[in-house]
């Protein structure tokens, strides 16, 4: 459906920006009999909802010729989270009314209160702010809401999350009995159910979560990880996809702070986005990431509201989202304005339910895949050099006449492998992972070479404790100062777990696992391990005939796999 119905200088500022046809819930604010009328609208991240609520108060704001009237008293307020956000909306109510004649005023925090006192006593026809400044300047009264028209909410779950109810509500109270409200929120809890009921009426509902848009701009994979290589497979997907700009997730401000610490020691380019931050260090922060100065942001949900990055190709969940929900608006940050996005959930082993739930909570198809290996991120990191390399330039007088030189004193070879190599080593290096996933077995015909003469050894953790090898083996290699090539077959039982070493390494790993053992009661440091005598088969027979042992020990189910001690 064209913008048919919309006001000449709307549909032309539409038009210039490349708008042919509205999104699914931009045609569904601009259906006959939703006007006049209060709504409630759920919709995707990245959907187009800005445009849609400034189109859907067009109504209440331009005159018979589609035009503003003489700013005074604002006529129109969006309410957002953010800053960001709120800056965000401001400038794309600027295009959509810029032809029309619109003032807009932003009031936020972090910037200069007294300058937004004297823009909204020039008079302003829309006000655009977070709920903390506009109480400020309703209380000082310098905002006068009495001749409001229309009120809109946008992310209102999220502002009541953060805390802003009250702000919210002695500024809705402020304003005129018959004005319209709007309110924009991805999910309907108890609290937005409330504040509809109070400040609404007979409001309309609008849904468009699912419709068209989806998550087609989207590809979802699933990363599964040992939890040890977590970190590492974060650093291995950055190099693998060499994103323009990346946005990393974290739970909180330590692991932003630490992963941040991480990043910039291998040698990314990165910033850090979380609560301890201050405006000016998140201004400059977000100024680097539009400069191409840094290309990767280390981010909690809260301090990535509102963000807008063009060129985000790459949202990574580090720490798994809180819910389905929390997922696609975290993943709605890339895959915009009909550009393609991936977003890569890494994924414990023991994890893996949850989020295959959680997927399915948010209809979502992703990819079931391993962490890249340092190997193939080195055939990407050749395929991209010969790309670029490729690629027609405009070559300037005194490039040529330094090439001449070159081509003068080495071989065109030797000039080529120099160039790939200065190349290289601007890239931060792949991490090896300590686990690479499962390898393809054959059947042995005899036992595998260097283990014809091995020694079972008894760990007391099990099945019942979340064992699995794709998390003891890394373990092992900890605790024992061993590598997988010193480990053979393992058994888990219900209880406990054998495995078994060459003898010519058993003596070290004993020595190795009593000095690690009890620094970490809890976790690895609180496993025991004891040598078994014969195979586990007759291990199992002996302790049929003795009866069962004392238990001495008790170990704490592991439920999120052993931690890794600090470097």
């Amino acid at each position: 459906m064209p913008f048919s119905r919309l006001p000449a200088l709307l549909a032309e500022a539409l038009s210039e920006r490349g708008y042919a046809a509205p999104t699914p819930v931009q045609a569904a604010v601009l259906e006959e009999g939703a006007g006049d009328r209060d709504l409630i609208v759920s919709a995707q991240t990245g959907s187009g909802k800005t445009v849609a609520f400034g189109l859907a108060v067009a109504g209440q704001l331009l005159d018979e010729d589609g035009r503003m009237p003489r700013a005074g008293t604002p006529l129109a307020l969006a309410i957002a989270p953010t800053r960001e956000l709120a800056l965000q909306v401001s400038r794309e109510l600027m295009w959509l009314y810029g032809k029309a004649g619109a003032r807009i005023v932003s009031c936020v925090g972090g910037m200069d209160p007294s300058k937004e006192r004297r823009n909204l006593s020039h008079g302003a026809h829309i006000v655009v702010g977070t709920p903390g400044r506009l109480r400020d300047h309703l209380e000082r009264g310098a905002l006068d809401l009495s001749a409001l028209r229309v009120a809109v909410l946008d992310e209102a779950d999220e502002m009541l999350d953060m805390g802003f109810r009250e702000d919210l509500e002695e500024i809705l109270d402020a304003t005129p009995e018959g004005r319209r409200t709007l309110l924009f929120s991805a999910t309907m809890p108890k609290p937005i159910v409330a504040l509809a009921k109070r400040y609404q009426k007979d409001a309309l509902r609008i849904s468009t979560v699912g419709e068209d848009r989806g998550h087609g701009d989207i590809t979802y994979q699933a990363v599964t990880v040992a939890p040890s290589d977590i970190e590492a497979a974060v650093v291995n997907l950055l190099r693998f996809h060499e994103p323009d700009t990346a946005i990393l997730f974290c739970a909180t401000r330590d692991a932003v702070r630490h992963l941040h610490a991480s990043l910039i020691e291998r040698g990314f380019d990165a910033v850090a986005l979380s609560g301890e931050h201050s405006q000016s260090e998140r201004n400059h922060a977000l100024q680097a990431l539009r400069d191409r100065r840094a290309r990767v942001c280390v981010a909690t949900d809260v301090a990535a509201r509102g963000i807008d990055l063009p060129s985000l190709s790459l949202v990574i969940h580090v720490e798994l989202p809180r819910d389905a929900e929390a997922l696609q608006h975290r993943s709605g940050r890339t895959g915009r304005a009909g550009k393609k996005g991936t977003a890569a959930l890494i994924v414990p082993y023991q994890r893996r339910r949850r989020v295959e739930s959680m997927l399915r909570g948010a209809k979502i198809q992703a990819e079931w895949v391993s962490p890249p290996s340092a190997e193939a991120i080195r055939d990407a990191d050749r395929e991209r050099l010969i790309t670029t390399l490729a690629n027609p330039v405009e070559i300037e007088d005194e490039d040529r006449a330094l090439a001449t030189r070159l081509m003068a004193e080495l071989s065109a070879e030797e000039i080529a492998a120099r160039l790939v190599q200065s190349h290289r080593a601007k890239l931060p290096a792949p991490e090896e992972l300590v686990d690479q996933g499962p390898q393809p077995r054959e059947r042995p015909e005899g036992p595998r070479q260097g283990f014809e003469d091995t020694v079972w050894f008894r760990m007391d953790v099990g099945r019942r404790h979340n064992a699995d090898p794709r998390w003891l083996l890394p373990l092992l290699c900890r605790r024992g100062h061993i590598t997988k090539q010193d480990i053979g077959a393992i058994r888990i039982a219900a209880d406990e777990t054998m495995f078994e070493i060459p003898r010519h390494v058993a003596p070290r790993f004993v020595a190795s696992v009593k000095r690690t053992a009890g620094g970490d009661p809890d976790g690895e440091g609180g496993i025991r391990f004891a040598a078994v005598e014969g195979s586990p088969r007759e291990a199992a027979r002996q302790n049929r005939r003795a009866g069962p042992p004392p238990v001495r020990h008790q170990p704490k189910p592991f439920r999120q796999g052993p931690k890794r001690p600090p470097r």
